[in-house]
């Protein structure tokens, strides 16, 4: 048997392009019409720098433009990818509606500038992905699953009904734009509902904690769905909080709350990643921690960061998804062990993680003065740190050419980074806040010292060692009950 080197095969896999039904094909050409469609707008857009609009229904401007490209390009994806992961599915056809109508919500949405418009829009993606979440009819935990995911979508949107119809009685304005524009005579108790209604509206969307139940209940939907729901779907909550900016900027107290809020998100999501034993359960947590920092971002001011974040974590999660199985296969308990930490080996991690929070300064400006760009650059030189640790413990190569080889290469990254962020920024130069920095305060501060002190303990393994904080963390990343496939034989029907 040692001289065996074929795989076995079960089965053929299916042709996608064979014995087609039309309506698959022919909304992948759509999709990816639309993909090239927003590519020319958005090129436009910078070529010309205006916004074009049907005055108080829909504005296409640098947000627009540049959502559109990422969300057709994503839905693009998902649709050729699907053509032979669903062939000989019967509910092929239904999931390619449903995906081509999940996209054109999202599209109305980031163009949709009367706030009906953009409220029937909200509600429309919910309940596009929740059929997509559910797509297995004939399966009781999809069915689940859907209900759960509807329950959370229905209850985001009738926050959002709530702060706009609070923000369209307290300024008269029946457009995003004209509340923007009518944003610094808010405030009192009618501001503080209408933004807190907001910030729940984007938690829930976005599943930051304790919203996050949706999400690790949502298994149950096909891959290339749970691709475009934590690729594209997760990310509303930050185009929410970009396009109301105006309305979370009015007071600083209200941003520091932002960030705690996404603070914790971060910290749990990252956490509760570490207990889970399958890789959709465990991407699922990490998409609940990246999203806390896009809305922490957000709560900085840096409306452009949390932009490019979603945009980033977009692309990084759609390729985990899609390949997940593969994933799988390519893991096995004969990998590359952890190697023991070195002087050598701390020495260069700490000088590259630093070195990474330069550079980043240098290329955007942020954390040359005393605001919370500094807080932005610590959250880069941490990212910095974890990532170069992990190289320089599980690389395969000889000490000299690993410790010589992470600056070389997380530098370059950092700086990618950096001017990926700065060209976001000035496409997204013509909304009215993309860069609002907050005063530093104590809690700012407790903010860090918490990252710090989590990256330090689970750097050591600290979280590994008790058994209660594990449970504790099992039960806080458990899906809804009727979500959950009980027997084995479950299994093989599905």
């Amino acid at each position: 048997m040692s001289g065996r080197t074929s795989k076995p095969t079960v089965g053929a896999l299916p042709d996608a392009t064979a014995d087609s039904p039309v309506v698959p094909v022919a909304l992948t050409w759509i999709a990816w019409s639309l993909f090239a469609a927003s590519v020319v707008v958005l090129l436009a857009r910078v070529r010309f720098d205006a916004a074009w609009e049907i005055p108080g229904a829909v504005r296409v401007d640098g947000l627009t433009a540049l959502m559109w490209v990422v969300v057709t390009f994503f839905s693009g994806v998902v649709h050729s990818y699907s053509r032979r992961y669903m062939a000989g599915s019967e509910h092929g056809v239904e999931f390619f509606g449903n995906v081509f109508s999940f996209t054109i919500a999202v599209m109305g949405l980031v163009a949709a500038d009367h706030v009906a418009l953009f409220a029937l829009s909200w509600l429309t993606m919910g309940l596009v992905m929740a059929r997509l979440i559910g797509t297995m009819k004939g399966w009781n935990q999809a069915r689940v699953a859907a209900s759960v995911a509807r329950r959370y979508f229905l209850a985001s949107s009738a926050l959002l009904a709530v702060s706009l119809t609070t923000l369209w009685h307290a300024t008269g304005a029946t457009t995003v734009s004209g509340i923007a524009a009518a944003a610094d005579g808010l405030g009192g108790p009618v501001w503080l509902v209408a933004a807190v209604a907001l910030v729940l509206a984007a938690m829930i969307q976005s599943a930051l904690v304790p919203f996050h139940g949706w999400l690790l209940s949502s298994m149950t939907a096909p891959t290339p769905a749970s691709a475009l729901m934590h690729a594209g779907f997760v990310n509303a909550g930050g185009v929410l909080l970009i396009r109301f900016a105006p309305v979370v900027t009015v007071d600083a107290t209200l941003m520091l709350g932002i960030v705690v809020v996404g603070a914790a998100s971060a910290l749990l999501g990252k956490l509760l990643k570490t207990v889970q034993t399958d890789v959709k359960s465990e991407l699922g947590c990490s998409t609940v921690g990246q999203m806390g920092f896009m809305i922490m971002q957000a709560g900085l001011g840096f409306f452009g960061a949390a932009v490019t974040h979603l945009i980033l974590h977009g692309f990084y999660k759609a390729y985990h998804f899609l390949g997940a199985g593969g994933r799988v296969e390519r893991t096995a308990p004969t990998g590359s062990e952890t190697r023991e930490a070195t002087a050598a080996g701390v020495a260069v991690v700490l000088a590259t993680g630093l070195a990474g929070g330069v550079v980043f300064a240098a290329l955007t400006g942020k954390g040359t003065s005393v605001d919370s760009g500094l807080l932005l650059v610590a959250f880069v030189v941490l990212t910095t740190l974890h990532a170069a640790r992990g190289a320089v413990e599980r690389a395969s190569l000889p000490a000299a050419a690993r410790y010589g080889a992470v600056p070389l290469v997380f530098l370059p990254a950092i700086a990618v980074y950096a001017l990926v962020y700065e060209a976001v920024s000035g496409v997204l130069s013509g909304l009215p806040v993309v860069a609002a920095p907050t005063e530093l305060s104590v809690l700012h501060a407790l903010v860090a010292l918490a990252f710090v002190a989590a990256y330090v303990a689970i750097e050591a393994g600290l979280h590994e060692r008790s058994r209660r904080l594990y449970v504790a963390l099992v039960n806080a990343s458990r899906p809804a009950s009727g979500t959950l496939l009980t027997t084995t034989e479950e299994y093989n029907e599905y």
